[in-house]
């Protein structure tokens, strides 16, 4: 067995997704008195790509099928996950947990496998999505990987198909701020089981991807013409049945597309994990989680609206929250919907999921875990989820 000392300073990642730590330096900005830099800092973490992703965990001894690691909030919760090693180019596979040593702070979990590189102790980066590379080297599945025309230049995607064979029902399945292709991963082999040929697209600000006009998200409000450019594409070869399914932003995005493509009416099934069904909710939770002061979460929000506050926020498009407000707008839904949300998500509170759901019981299937964090509900129980999934999407 071989074992890491301490590592003194060790970095903790920030949340690639809403504000996260980063609230906890608006709120020192806010409390000397500048709030309107305050709040324009708060929208940019908000709305900026983060550029890097920094090792979030130490490894301290590798052994016979199980690794230990230092606890954190996420290395301590049930389910299967993963480690990116050498800063992305490795990565290993972990299964449940089988030891939790609270004092020494340290949790052993099963070691399923390592797919490349070499699992040493040091540092390394959670993976929640637990897939760590294409599905042909995830999944042991044929992959095409292919391009498709969006509105900024050619965007690339993995296509899968049962069989190796494209069917005329396509599935296209979208990924969350700030994440990888791999975290849809979990939805391929339900899918393909049921005849539907898998789409895994990207969209603008990925990682290696033309950036938008101003290199900001707009939370779905621009993001959605990329994905309808894939869904362009899955039609060109012969989709006539097209399911949508996102993650976290995925979800916001996947909600626009339907409010605005005209493609829309193509689109029989729609499954939804852990989505942002309201920003301005998941932005308040984030504010209050880091004891930002009210007046300036609102007025980030209205920065980011407004045109006086597109320079301040960095922005060239406007990006109206309210529009992003599917608990408001729950009347214009017009699809049937699969929700799967955990009641302990961290980081995108089920609230406005289940607000959504008992607004539209005629169309909206609510399926609540427990346990599960954000984007985790797959991790925490694969047989119920790909069960649930598997059922919603046949016939």
């Amino acid at each position: 067995m071989t074992r890491a000392q301490p590592l003194r300073g060790h970095p903790r990642a920030r949340r690639a997704a809403v504000a996260g730590a980063a609230v906890s330096g608006t709120a020192a900005l806010a409390s000397g008195g500048g709030s309107l830099a305050a709040a324009a800092y708060f929208a940019r973490r908000v709305l900026t790509p983060e550029a890097r992703r920094p090792d979030d965990v130490l490894v301290r001894e590798v052994g016979e099928g199980e690794v230990t690691l230092e606890t954190t909030a996420e290395t301590v919760v049930p389910g299967r996950y993963g480690l990116w090693l050498d800063g992305g180019e490795g990565h290993a596979r972990l299964g449940e947990v089988l030891e939790l040593d609270p004092a020494a702070g340290a949790v052993r979990r099963e070691l399923l496998g390592v797919d490349r590189g070499r699992l040493a102790p040091g540092p390394a980066r959670w993976n929640s999505y637990f897939h760590g590379g294409p599905p042909q080297e995830s999944l042991g599945l044929p992959t095409e990987h292919v391009t498709y025309d969006g509105e900024l230049g050619p965007m690339p995607a993995w296509v899968v198909a049962p069989g190796g064979s494209p069917t005329d029902r396509w599935a296209v399945l979208v990924h969350g701020r700030g994440a990888r292709r791999e975290e849809v991963l979990r939805a391929v082999p339900p899918l393909l089981a049921q005849g539907w040929t898998c789409l895994v697209p990207s969209y603008r600000n990925d990682e290696g991807v033309p950036a938008g006009p101003d290199g900001r998200y707009a939370l779905g409000l621009s993001e959605w013409r990329d994905v309808d450019a894939a869904m362009g594409y899955a039609a060109a070869r012969g989709a006539g049945e097209l399911l949508l399914a996102g993650w976290s932003m995925g979800g916001a995005i996947v909600l626009q597309v339907l409010d605005r493509s005209p493609r829309a009416d193509a689109v029989s099934r729609v499954v939804l994990d852990a989505p942002v069904v309201d920003w301005g909710d998941v932005l308040a939770h984030h504010a209050r989680e880091h004891h930002l002061p009210r007046p300036v979460g609102s007025l980030a929000r209205v920065m980011m609206r407004q045109r006086w506050g597109h320079r301040l926020v960095g922005v060239h498009e406007g990006v109206d929250l309210a529009l992003t407000d599917w608990v408001r707008r729950a009347d214009e839904l017009r699809h049937r919907v699969l929700l799967i949300h955990s009641a302990d998500d961290e980081f995108v509170p089920f609230g406005p999921s289940l607000a959504l759901a008992q607004a539209r019981p005629d169309l909206v299937d609510f399926q609540q875990w427990r346990l599960a964090r954000h984007c985790k509900e797959w991790n925490t129980d694969p047989q119920r989820w790909e069960e649930l999934v598997g059922a919603y999407v046949a016939g």
